[in-house]
Formats: structure tokens, C-alpha cells, sequence
């Protein structure tokens, strides 16, 4: 009944979040990407203002939240050719994720493509869509059955490496004449530290034709909603609709003061710019001790993460982390290629950040 899913990464750490833990000075938990910042009083009094409507919402969201999605993606990132059709909030973007095999109708034992290194959540919707998993990071390496659907990540989790335009230009092309849909996760889109990332709706990928793309979008990390479950989907019309339908027959909404607090996150720009200055110094300060402590920071370009390697397996890295109080994510979490690194997150207060870089040095 499980779908062959696998064990639930972060059940597998429990005794390296013990030992951790038994720090004289606490933990330093770097394992996850959950925002620690105040959400901002401009979406707090947005969440306030749309608390006392009493019906049903609507799956398809309010049309001013698909506006300001739409508006938000052409504002911060460049993209062309949006409309309120284009868009559909969901309740979380690892749900959507988790859901969209299935609700694209993708056949059982179909290929769906995920990165050598990935997000599980890939994997798992594939899974439950009686999907087979394929990774690959080159275009058309896919195997022998040509894939339905390819799941794309940049900036990356966990490895914060960024696809050039013309590389996802090479998918989509591919995913085109083969009859594929390509989902880009773009949670980290407005994360980039070095160089510029591009989503795969802008007009240098896409020549401004979204037809078998879908973007996802989460308001989790640039606007620390994550207790939220605030994002949406962006790209074709017809894809769009289709997922519409199903989710309408599924109940899945977006509750109604959740996307008043979407609207005011998506319009205003100027938390979003003081969150990326926090994540910037906590990054700059990390960097540099790891650096000091030996290790090798790979890519990172983007996103929340730092993915570092001294040359162990990660589980030993792990360990040695715990043995000084902090708590890293093993790259075997996220493919077999993961093997020799960690993901450390920039998601821990000023103090605990702090205290890591201490301990590290």
C-alpha cells in the first residue's frame, strides 16, 4: 500500500540529532531548510484583514492572488506571458510535488526523470504513481523508454547548483520533442548568491511559449511561509486546468486568509530583499568556517544550503558534525551521488550560527 516508498529521510538521523543534542551548549540544527525569521507584519496584517470570510474558498484561488503570482514572477524573475490562467495555488508546493504524477495521469510503469541528486519528494511522487525513477543530469540520458514527465531543480536542493538558460533551453526543446512535461522546482529562484538563475518560463528557455512546462513556486523560503503551506504552480494554460479539475474533485484549497497573506507576500518586495541580506551573512559566516575546518564547499551558487565534503561518506561527516553539537543532513538523503557530502542550511538564528562557526573553528 505504500508504493515501495523508501524510509523517510530524517527518521534515519535520529541518533545523530541525539547526539547532537547532548551538546553542553545545545543543538545547532542545520538539517532542514525551515525558516526561523519573524514573518513580516505586512503579510501578518494580510492574514488578519482576510481572516472572517466564513464560505468555501475556491481550488482556483482568488483572482487577485493569480494576478500578484503572475505580476511577481514578471517583476522578480523576468518572466513573460503570464496571465490569471497561468497560475494555480496549491497547499504547500512539496504536496503539489508529491501529487503531480498522479494528477497528470503519468501510466504506471511510465519513466519519470529526477536529478542524480534530488529532493526525495521527486522520487515519491513518481512512486506513487506506480512511476519507474530515473536520474539523470544530461539531456537525453534517459534510458531506454523515453521519459513522460522530467523533474527540474534550480538553483538545486540540495546542492544549490544552477542550470544555465541554455542548458534547461536543451530540455525543454528535448521534453518537446518527445512528448514530455518538465516541472521546474524553482523554490530557490529568488535565493541566487553568484551569477543568475532563470526559470524555466523565461523567454531565454522558453521563447516565451510555456507549453508543457510547469513552474513551482513556495513562498516558504523567501517569505518565511512555511507554516503557511503557501505556493502555487505557473506555466501552461492547459496543464493548469487539467490539474484544476482534478484537485476540484479532490478539495484541495487554499484557505482563504492564507491567500490574503499570499497577495501581500508576492507584492511586497522589500521583505523578501531583507531576507535575502540575512541568509547572505549567515551564508558568508558559515563559508568561511567550513572552509577553515577542511572541507570543500561544491556549487552552493544558490539557494539556502552550503554542500561540503571533506571526502568521507556522509554518514561519517554527519557524525563528526554531531559529535560537535551540530546537526547536518547526509547527502545520501538525496540520491546515491550525495555520498561524499552534507547539506548544511543557513536556516538557524544569528546566536545558533554563531555558535556553529565556534565550534567548527
Amino acid at each position: 500500500m505504500s508504493a515501495g516508498l523508501p524510509d523517510f529521510p530524517w527518521d534515519t538521523i535520529a541518533g545523530a540529532k541525539a547526539r547532537a543534542a547532548s551538546h553542553a551548549d545545545g543543538i545547532v540544527d542545520l538539517s532542514v531548510g525551515t525558516p526561523v525569521d519573524p514573518v513580516d507584519p505586512v503579510i501578518r496584517d494580510a492574514l488578519a484583514a482576510s481572516a472572517e470570510f466564513p464560505g468555501y474558498p475556491a481550488t482556483l484561488g482568488t483572482l487577485t492572488l493569480r494576478e500578484a503570482a503572475a505580476t511577481a514572477l514578471q517583476r522578480r524573475f523576468g518572466v513573460t506571458g503570464l496571465d490569471q490562467a497561468s497560475i494555480l495555488p496549491v497547499i504547500g508546493t512539496k504536496e503539489a510535488i508529491a501529487g503531480l504524477p498522479s494528477q497528470l495521469g503519468v501510466p504506471a510503469g511510465a519513466t519519470v526523470v529526477i536529478p542524480e541528486v534530488a529532493y526525495p519528494t521527486y522520487e515519491v511522487g513518481a512512486l506513487l504513481a506506480g512511476a519507474v525513477v530515473r536520474r539523470a543530469d544530461a539531456i537525453g540520458d534517459y534510458g531506454p523508454d523515453a521519459p513522460v514527465m522530467i523533474f527540474v531543480n534550480s538553483p538545486s536542493n540540495p546542492t544549490g547548483a544552477v542550470l544555465s538558460a541554455a542548458h534547461l533551453r536543451g530540455i525543454v526543446d528535448w521534453a518537446r520533442a518527445n512528448d514530455a512535461v518538465v516541472v521546474s522546482d524553482e523554490c530557490y529562484l529568488g535565493l541566487a548568491w553568484e551569477g543568475s538563475a532563470h526559470s524555466v518560463l523565461h523567454p531565454d528557455v522558453c521563447g516565451g511559449d510555456h507549453t508543457g512546462l510547469l513552474a513551482v513556486h513556495s513562498l516558504s523560503k523567501v517569505s518565511n511561509l512555511a507554516s503557511y503551506r503557501a505556493g502555487f504552480l505557473a506555466g501552461d494554460r492547459d496543464l493548469i486546468a487539467e490539474l484544476l479539475t482534478v484537485r476540484k474533485h479532490a478539495g484541495m484549497i487554499v484557505p482563504f486568509p492564507i491567500q490574503g497573506a499570499a497577495v501581500a507576500a508576492l507584492t511586497d518586495d522589500a521583505h523578501v530583499v531583507a531576507q535575502r541580506e540575512r541568509y547572505r551573512a549567515r551564508r558568508d559566516k558559515l563559508r568561511g568556517a567550513l572552509t577553515d575546518a577542511g572541507f570543500t564547499i561544491d556549487h552552493s551558487e544558490a539557494g539556502l544550503y552550503l554542500w561540503a565534503t571533506r571526502g568521507d561518506d556522509s554518514r561519517t561527516a554527519m557524525d563528526w558534525f554531531a559529535d560537535r553539537g551540530i546537526l547536518v543532513a547526509p547527502g545520501d538523503f538525496y540520491g546515491p551521488s550525495g555520498d561524499e557530502h552534507v547539506r548544511m542550511g543557513l536556516t538557524a538564528t544569528d546566536e545558533r550560527v554563531d555558535a556553529a562557526v565556534e565550534r567548527l573553528r
